[in-house]
């Protein structure tokens, strides 16, 4: 592909003020031309507020948001260029992959969300999986995807209402629209899960919370798997008023079917057997925890009024990075 006819991509990273934005390290070292890439580091305590302010001040074709942490492939950027070449492809994005730097629990967290018991349809955010791929909302992830510029701002951005699923809304109306989405596991990032239980907890709280307000601002982006754990909330609920041994049966079958998948997740892994049966065992507690923290998440949604932009209020500082 000729440097003349490579799009101008604008890079843009929320963070909070004064944190450190450990993705600059990997994008100082993809490959592409340094005249066709711009980068924005946003400032604040809104990030969907913070990467619409950016993509207002960017110049780019293609605007490209990462997280803070997310340390993009070296090819990265070529991958998207290829993909919005053609005119009808409006997203284009990839997994965001946990580096084997990670600790024994963060890697127990990757073992949940690439799972079909614990990730389900939205699993392939976290690992490399087929071919690039038109796709919907549930396959991509925000902190490493890519919109074409001018229908992400005639489109309004993304919804400050929302945060998270602030993306997930946008794509939903993007896809209702007949624009296309392109899941490419070549286009990956590298990121760590949350060091702790209560990091993991709370994250997956925000999840189904997210999950539930963007039900609720779009109703067309409904999706009744994500509302499986609400059920088993109420499901649990239930056994304060029957005392029947045949309703204790489909817990039984949810306990079998976390420590069959943990047991899946795990017995090929070449680690330790000592470290792979603490693996399993961990992980089929985690299954539980997920679901229960992402059922109360969406319990949450459902009671939560709007109050404008989420994640709190101040400044907003948009500083354009030249390297």
């Amino acid at each position: 592909m000729m440097t003349e006819k490579l799009p101008l991509v604008s890079i843009i990273i929320p963070v909070k003020a004064g944190g450190y934005v450990k993705a600059l390290d990997a994008v100082k070292l993809l490959d592409y031309p340094r005249d066709r890439v711009e980068v924005f580091i946003a400032e604040g305590s809104q990030p969907s507020k913070q990467r619409n302010e950016a993509a207002k001040q960017a110049n780019g074709e293609i605007l490209y948001f990462l997280d803070d942490d997310s340390c993009p492939h070296t090819d990265i950027l070529r991958r998207l260029a290829g993909h919005f070449a053609k005119s009808d492809v409006a997203v284009v994005g990839g997994p965001s992959i946990a580096p084997d730097s990670d600790s024994f629990i963060q890697h127990c967290f990757s073992d949940i969300f690439t799972s079909l018991f614990g990730g389900g349809g939205v699993r392939n955010r976290y690992r490399k999986a087929g071919l690039a791929r038109e796709t919907t909302e549930k396959e991509l992830i925000l902190c490493n995807l890519a919109f074409r510029a001018g229908l992400f701002m005639e489109m309004g951005g993304l919804n400050e209402r929302l945060y998270p699923n602030e993306e997930n809304e946008l794509m939903a109306r993007l896809h209702h629209k007949a624009c296309k989405l392109i899941y490419d596991p070549e286009i990956f990032v590298f990121r760590s899960h949350r060091k702790s239980l209560y990091a993991f907890i709370k994250q997956n709280l925000n999840y189904g919370r997210g999950r539930m307000e963007q039900t609720m601002l779009y109703p067309k982006s409904f999706s009744f798997i994500h509302m499986v754990p609400l059920l088993f909330w109420f499901y649990l609920f239930g056994f304060f008023f029957i005392s029947s041994g045949i309703y204790s049966i489909p817990l039984g079958f949810y306990l079998a079917a976390s420590f069959f998948f943990s047991l899946v997740a795990n017995w090929n892994k070449q680690i330790s057997f000592a470290l792979k049966l603490k693996r399993i065992v961990l992980v089929s507690f985690l299954f539980p925890a997920l679901h229960l923290s992402y059922g109360a998440g969406l319990l949450t949604g459902i009671k939560r009024p709007f109050f404008g932009a989420r994640g709190g209020s101040g400044a907003i500082a948009i500083k354009k990075i030249s390297f």
